[in-house]
């Protein structure tokens, strides 16, 4: 599993198309990898995958996803939902405040975690259980990443005395 461009943004204003194309052919022609895309420019990459794909859902390897760390950014979930990637995640993550009632319908993976870091705002557990809670009853796959703190793994990743480590079944059943 191979995290594209995990520290920047593949579909940031100022990326060449010439380059997500250099990219998108790079990950097509590698499909033993399962490629993660991470964007907050839902719009673009959502345009993006219209025009290289169209109607047709994208390859199954290359994982298209969104961040949404509270409820100001959830118009981004409807960008991924009307994208044609081939499995669409969702990373939740800083989780900075309430999401709120979320249609998963479309989405195939939910992570979410605190942030990290020093002046790492809180994360609140009622937040992340409304969420792990809307996952089950949508019947989609969920992954609790970190509490978070001062160092990631500062307060762990325990969620109500488990660990909540879910994959898309895509990913669970070649485990």
């Amino acid at each position: 599993m191979i995290f594209v461009n995990s520290m920047s943004d593949l579909f940031h204003k100022e990326v060449p198309r010439a380059f997500v194309d250099q990219v998108f052919d790079t990950m097509e022609a590698a499909d033993w990898h399962i490629f993660q895309v991470l964007t907050k420019r839902s719009s673009l990459m959502r345009d993006y995958l219209r025009e290289r794909y169209g109607d047709a859902r994208g390859p199954g390897h290359i994982w298209c996803g969104v961040s949404v760390e509270d409820a100001q950014a959830k118009a981004r979930i409807l960008h991924l939902r009307k994208s044609p990637a081939g499995m669409r995640f969702l990373s939740i993550e800083p989780l900075i405040g309430a999401v709120g009632v979320v249609n998963l319908s479309g989405i195939d993976w939910v992570i979410a975690g605190g942030e990290s870091g020093p002046g790492a705002r809180p994360i609140h557990l009622e937040w992340v259980r409304e969420i792990r809670d809307q996952c089950q009853a949508q019947n989609v796959a969920f992954f609790f990443k970190q509490w978070g703190g001062l160092r990631p793994k500062s307060g762990g990743r325990e969620l109500d005395g488990r660990q909540w480590s879910e994959f898309p079944t895509v990913l669970a059943s070649a485990l």
